[in-house]
């Protein structure tokens, strides 16, 4: 019987793997191509997928895990404020992304560039009152310049693009990237997926034209006619990189330079043609240049009440010509009688281009004016003994690093003005207050931001007691990150810009803004003394609990020393300065009021 052969069989070739990502993954990776360096995230059970992600990525995204989900926020915007690039941070659903919600009111208010990830319920369950469940595009709807929901893993890349393309351009300002946890797992092919989009943006169009020539030709008639011409400055100056501009025009035409909060650093502080800060804790001159200015060159700036008091009395005397790339902006507050919307830097190179020396006022009468003006009514403060003033403190901090051209971040009080006042800034994006929304806990996380983006930089933390502890956990992530802030603590022990209030407006009645035990005799306002001998909480023990090294200091014989300690030693340091709470932070326009109401002593 013949035997029958079989053929062997030739084993089928596997299938080859096809390369797939998930949902998070796509935004992960998105985040890197659009340039981000630096992440601060807080993980939770809807933001899980993201974090994985990001673990994945750690060679190309740095995490940074803060201790609060407000302070991350805080630090993104500390990176987007001192670099001028979108900062990003992330929260899980329900608590950790109402967290964010205060820097993200704070990044709209002030101009700030800002991508805001928070993890949502799956849709399945949205509506339902699910564990952790929060509506956040509903929640901050009016404080985003926009906001999505990501519905479909097809849509994450283009959603990425899109947020930071709008959170960049034009106005700047933050945007909400609300993700559920099913569309973070949903995959897709890598083919599939396409990292650059085309965007969908049909009605969003950013200005980022220049002025119109006629434009610039009426800004130079006005000029040409003028007599005490001011430029009056604000936080557009910065965002629109437009200081080396404004500089080049303020010393071709000599017109005198003031700024607004947001607009310190614009122009150099220690320069004769600066005016400083204007407004209710501005200079004197400066508020008195405003007022008798014939020519007002607002750039950049949104008459914010804090600068203008009484608005129709704001500058009455002269015309105003107001340059913003916002067209809301334009007669929003005060009317202006040479409206331009256009970005500021091809603005201001409009007029240097066109400027002839013919054009120049012949300014000398109003600088000599400003000039007896800054004479008579210098920022100064009181003698105090061996006490030590805020105010001391922070112009001797200025004077031992102002070479070193620091970062300055502030919390929100009595220091936040004493800071603008006495430390001049040079340059711009090396301040960083949180001055529309006025946020107590902003300074520690902000300066941890430009911590992480300027490690080899000095960075300052100005701030007061009451303000530093809204955020003083943050000391734990400076400690385990190793970010070198320096923190320069002014304990009054007092909510002390509501402690003035209460002293000019409110007879001096306390009413819960001493910050010690309540068996204390100033907790009813009947302290003796203008330093407190026993202080709480002891900020030292709390600073090294957390490994970060402290010092108290309470004389002014022992501050220099102190202060060089601090500025000397590596990396992150606390210096507590017991300060006394009656001071005010003078000049001061009340409330409602105008420059003639103006408090000097």
């Amino acid at each position: 019987m013949a035997t029958v052969q079989t053929a062997k069989s030739t084993p089928t070739p596997a299938a080859p793997q096809v390369r797939s990502y998930n949902g998070a993954e796509i935004l992960v990776e998105s985040l890197v191509r659009q340039g981000t360096q630096f992440i601060y995230a807080y993980p939770g059970g809807c933001s899980m997928p993201l974090h994985q992600a990001l673990i994945s990525a750690q060679e190309k995204l740095r995490t940074i895990l803060p201790r609060h989900e407000q302070g991350g926020a805080f630090a993104a915007q500390g990176i987007a404020r001192a670099t001028g690039e979108v900062g990003v941070c992330m929260a899980t659903s329900g608590p950790g992304a109402t967290n964010l919600v205060t820097s993200i009111a704070d990044a709209k208010l002030d101009s700030v560039p800002l991508v805001a990830i928070t993890g949502q319920v799956p849709q399945a369950v949205i509506g339902s009152d699910a564990f952790q469940e929060t509506p956040m595009v509903e929640v901050c709807r009016a404080i985003t310049k926009h906001h999505y929901m990501i519905t479909d893993v097809r849509d994450v890349a283009r959603i990425v693009k899109e947020a930071y393309h709008i959170a960049a351009t034009g106005r700047p300002g933050p945007v909400l990237i609300d993700f559920p946890k099913d569309v973070q797992l949903a995959t897709l092919d890598a083919a599939e997926v396409d990292f650059d989009p085309p965007m969908n943006l049909p009605g969003y169009r950013p200005i980022n034209n220049g002025p119109q020539p006629e434009q610039v030709r009426q800004v130079l008639a006005a000029l040409k006619r003028s007599k005490k011409p001011i430029l009056y400055v604000g936080g557009g100056c910065i965002n629109s990189n437009a200081a080396e501009e404004l500089t080049k025009f303020a010393l071709k035409t000599g017109i005198p330079v003031t700024m607004t909060a947001m607009g310190l650093g614009s122009f150099p502080g220690e320069h004769p043609q600066s005016l400083h800060m204007l407004g209710m804790h501005g200079t004197v001159y400066a508020n008195y240049a405003v007022n008798e200015a014939d020519l007002l060159l607002a750039l950049g700036v949104r008459f914010d009440d804090r600068v203008t008091g009484k608005l129709e009395e704001f500058a009455k005397h002269g015309k105003i010509v107001h340059v913003d790339l916002d067209p809301s902006e334009i007669h929003k507050n005060k009317a202006a009688h040479v409206p331009i919307v256009a970005d500021l830097k091809k603005t201001l190179q409009a007029l240097n281009a066109m400027i002839e020396d013919d054009d120049i006022p012949d300014v000398t009468a109003w600088q000599k004016q400003i000039a007896e003006w800054k004479a008579k009514f210098p920022l100064k403060y009181n003698e105090s003994g061996d006490d030590i003033l805020q105010q001391y403190a922070i112009e001797e901090l200025w004077k031992r690093t102002k070479e070193r051209n620091p970062y300055v971040a502030v919390g929100v009080g009595q220091h936040q003005m004493w800071a603008a006042q006495f430390f001049k800034f040079q340059k711009p994006r090396h301040w960083l207050s949180s001055s529309g929304l006025g946020t107590m806990g902003f300074g520690l996380p902000a300066a941890m931001g430009v911590a992480t983006a300027f490690p080899n930089d000095l960075v300052f933390d100005i701030d007061g007691d009451g303000s530093f502890q809204m955020n003083i956990q943050e000391l734990a992530t400076i400690r385990c990150e190793k970010l070198p802030v320096k923190i320069l603590l002014l304990n009054n022990q007092h909510l002390g810009m509501v402690v003035q209030w209460e002293d000019r407006f409110m007879e001096g009645r306390r009413a819960h803004t001493y910050l010690g035990p309540i068996d204390d005799p100033e907790w009813h306002g009947k302290g003796a003394g203008p330093i407190k001998t026993d202080t709480y909480p002891d900020f030292v023990t709390i600073a090294r609990g957390y490994d970060i090294p402290a010092a108290r200091v309470r004389s002014k014989k022992e501050f220099p020393k102190a202060l060089e300690t601090m500025i000397n030693t590596p990396g992150a340091y606390l210096l507590e300065v017991i300060c006394p709470y009656q001071e005010h932070v003078l000049p001061m326009i009340p409330s409602g009021k105008t420059v003639r109401d103006i408090i000097v002593e």
